[in-house]
């Protein structure tokens, strides 16, 4: 993690500007369910605190539930201002708009936001690895560490990865097989939140069958 221009302490009261600042918080919020302790180290970074990331959620909440409130990706845009980069994408039978934003907690990742082109809805919203940021070295279970992959890492890592449907709508989950560090291989459930791996809540060496096929 690293901060650079993060603002300091008390910028997210209620009523002032929501930024960039403020979204990160928005983000450790939900991460806070899975990794208090990564979360209360990236709130130092931010010089924060638990108040001012409850304030930043229940304002981000608010504009959620807005009846007058902005499309999804015109809200992205008026809380991070321009991306930094914006793209054509084929994502099954749909042409999409990506758009990326830099967020200076994680500089190696980047937010990235899939819209159906020509202005139609927002379907996907997380964190994504930066072009020009090396992929983490997945070869083991030991490697699937908190917060050091994005879901479409493990997925392509450990391929074939199915998708399990998330608790909340920023939660996502993969089921996979990958080998532990004796090369026994194992079936793995893993947790994202906003695209960022999170936990393993379930580890389980794979029946003999299963681990030869």
């Amino acid at each position: 993690m690293s901060i650079s221009g993060g603002g300091s302490r008390g910028s997210g009261a209620s009523g002032g500007a929501f930024g960039p600042r403020q979204f990160q918080l928005v983000l450790l919020r939900r991460m806070a369910d899975f990794q208090q302790g990564l979360v209360e180290d990236a709130l130092r970074e931010l010089d924060s605190g638990r108040a001012e990331m409850r304030e930043a959620n229940r304002r981000w909440q608010a504009m959620l539930r807005s009846p007058r409130g902005r499309g999804a990706a015109a809200r992205y845009r008026s809380v991070l201002g321009p991306p930094e980069d914006t793209a054509r994408r084929r994502t099954g039978d749909l042409d999409c708009d990506a758009q990326t934003w830099r967020l200076p907690l994680w500089p190696d990742l980047r937010f990235e936001v899939l819209s159906v082109r020509g202005g139609g809805p927002v379907w996907n919203e997380w964190l994504v690895r930066a072009p020009d940021a090396p992929a983490p070295p997945l070869r083991t279970v030991d490697d699937l560490t908190p917060w050091s992959c994005t879901v479409d890492e493990a997925a392509r890592a450990f391929a074939p990865a199915r998708p399990l449907e998330g608790s909340a709508p920023t939660r996502w989950g993969l089921t996979f097989s990958a080998p532990d560090a004796a090369g026994q291989r194992q079936r793995v459930v893993a947790e994202f939140s906003w695209g960022l791996l999170q936990r393993l809540p379930d580890v389980r060496p794979l029946p003999d069958a299963d681990a030869t096929a």
